[in-house]
């Protein structure tokens, strides 16, 4: 009978003589992504070969304020904060046997001259997550005299091994009837929108979580903020 031999650290042969993978020395095996706002559920039983999990966890992003200046005068906003993000990687024994996954959406932008709404906060469990970012506010009043709005604050860090806030969104100014709206903040996954010199709605963000562009009004044209980009979590298994 022949004799097989093989490195016990990744390989083993069992009772009829198949040579085998050691439990978690695989790798990376699949990769599932929860990308639309909302409420889903992990369990690990659905994956019995499972070692470990990478979680990546990404914030939405916060909305900029709407812009409405009268006629002959002129309102830029700042833009929104991008979103939070948090990374883990759990052993398979640490998961309980379903774990909650929270996706959060963008904050929505302001119409008229009202703020824009922050970001919600995504998160896998109660071990990872991440918080949304700013919206962008709405402080400045229409006139033409020189004057600049401050820019949004990013989020805070989350939970998890390795945290951080979101990027903040930009400030805003006004020189007669000329200005500037903010950028949106970036994200770990995503980027803010653009700021403008000119009359238009708030730039959109792109990827992940970043905010949203101020919006920017001048003699009497409406404009409403843009939505902060929508969060992701991304659950990487390792067998």
């Amino acid at each position: 009978m022949a004799a097989v031999c093989a490195c016990g650290e990744y390989f083993n042969v069992d009772d009829t003589g198949e040579l085998c993978l050691n439990p978690g020395t695989m790798g990376l095996r699949k990769a599932l992504q929860f990308g639309s706002p909302g409420t889903y559920q992990f369990r690990k039983t659905d994956y019995p070969w499972l070692a470990r999990v990478r979680v990546k966890v990404q914030a939405g992003g916060g909305g900029s304020a709407g812009a409405d200046a009268n006629s002959k005068q002129l309102i830029s906003r700042p833009g929104g904060s991008g979103g939070g993000y948090s990374e883990s990687v759990i052993e398979v024994g640490a998961l309980a046997g379903v774990e909650s996954v929270v996706v959060g959406a963008g904050g929505a932008g302001g119409g008229g001259n009202n703020a824009g709404s922050a970001g919600e906060a995504s998160s896998f469990g109660g071990t990872v997550t991440a918080i949304g970012g700013n919206g962008g506010g709405d402080g400045m009043t229409t006139g033409t005299t020189n004057t600049t709005s401050s820019g949004t604050s990013a989020p805070l860090a989350g939970k998890g091994q390795i945290t951080m806030g979101g990027g903040p969104g930009e400030g805003a100014i006004r020189m007669g009837m000329r200005g500037l709206s903010g950028r949106g903040g970036d994200s770990h996954l995503g980027f803010g929108g653009y700021g403008r010199s000119t009359s238009g709605p708030g730039g959109a963000s792109r990827g992940r979580g970043g905010g949203g562009g101020g919006a920017f009004s001048s003699d009497g044209a409406k404009y409403d903020g843009a939505p902060g980009g929508a969060g992701i979590v991304i659950i990487e298994l390792f067998g």
